[in-house]
């Protein structure tokens, strides 16, 4: 097989949460642009016609839109008893959505860091949990989670959110261990800091933006396109020997 083979994803279905914009919709497209059908779901997704779905079926590949508040453990529960009514068992799971909210420590409450957590962490452990105990009975599959750089680094005012995307980090880990020997590759991407809606407020503000581009070698902000090689890579089928891996994508921030 031709090494460029290896990363065809014609004939697969990919589930990416958090698509209707940013990271999340990168991935989708790329995905879509190496073959791949693509389920997406958010909790504001547009059932027909977004910006996403036009997109992928412009590429000739299907979209199946759902609706899924990722902070409400119960619909989630619902969204994946739905998939599996339906026979729907997604060769790629992609666990991108993602909240996050910025206060200091002394003034993080309980209700903003309850909401960070399940969004980021527990609703990606219970999704996957859920699709992956059908991908180990079938022996195969590819779960991609979106960590962070405060996978690694503590960051400033965004404490719930650094716990969660450790913990993502582990959980990576947590579920290559189990699922590698079943067929399934368990791997995570770390954006550093790219424009999107997320990092507004840091694109805004004059002193941090000036800061963060002055440690980023490339000396720019990333964007959602960079995501497309190591989102294809992980999902195909030139990732078979990854496990456990957290892919950082960051302008080479973490080598600074």
């Amino acid at each position: 097989m031709s090494v460029l083979n290896t990363f065809d994803l014609s004939g697969k279905t990919a589930l990416v949460t958090g698509c209707k914009r940013g990271i999340g919709r990168g991935m989708a497209e790329a995905l879509a642009q190496a073959g791949a059908d693509i389920i997406g779901v958010s909790a504001s997704l547009e059932l027909n016609g977004s910006a996403a779905a036009q997109a992928v079926e412009a590429l000739g590949r299907r979209f199946t839109a759902y609706q899924c508040d990722f902070s409400d453990r119960s619909a989630v529960k619902t969204f994946a008893a739905e998939l599996e009514a339906n026979g729907v068992v997604p060769d790629i799971l992609i666990n991108n959505a993602g909240t996050i909210k910025r206060k200091p420590a002394a003034e993080h409450d309980d209700e903003l860091w309850d909401e960070v957590i399940e969004v980021n962490l527990s609703a990606q452990f219970v999704l996957s949990r859920e699709i992956g105990r059908q991908m180990v009975a079938r022996g195969s599959g590819k779960i991609i989670f979106t960590a962070s750089l405060l996978t690694f680094q503590g960051g400033i005012t965004v404490p719930g959110y650094a716990a969660s995307k450790g913990g993502i980090g582990q959980l990576t880990k947590a579920l290559a261990n189990e699922w590698a020997g079943k067929g399934l590759n368990v791997n995570a991407i770390a954006p550093g800091y790219i424009a999107t809606d997320n990092t507004q407020a840091l694109q805004d503000d004059p002193d941090r933006s000036k800061a963060i581009l002055e440690r980023i070698p490339q000396g720019r902000w990333g964007r959602p396109e960079d995501f497309a090689g190591p989102a294809v890579f992980l999902a195909s089928d030139a990732a078979n020997y990854v496990n456990g891996e957290v892919l950082v994508v960051d302008g080479g921030w973490m080598g600074r």
